[in-house]
């Protein structure tokens, strides 16, 4: 028995469509990576969120002085990231 897919109609902006045509890829597949990508994205933040919850409950809210040294720390890592690496 053939499986009908269900179908979404989806609308790009004219140089997206121009592009995803002149390159012939594969829109349908695309679009699912993309949206398969994303669902996770979120599905790993609603995670993040509970496990932060419960971290604040187990332990308390951080104190100003604790989420300030981890604010310094990101800035260093983020600098280090973005810094052009040594050949």
């Amino acid at each position: 028995m053939l499986r009908r897919m269900p179908r979404l109609q989806v609308y790009l902006p004219e140089d997206l469509y121009r592009e995803v045509k002149e390159r012939r890829l594969p829109a349908s597949e695309l679009l699912q990576g993309a949206v398969r990508a994303e669902l996770r994205r979120q599905e790993l933040l609603a995670e993040t969120d509970r496990y932060l919850a419960e971290l604040v409950d187990e332990v308390g809210e951080p104190s100003p002085a604790a989420v300030a040294r981890a604010e310094a720390l990101s800035k260093r890592v983020r600098a280090k990231s973005l810094s052009p690496k040594a050949s």
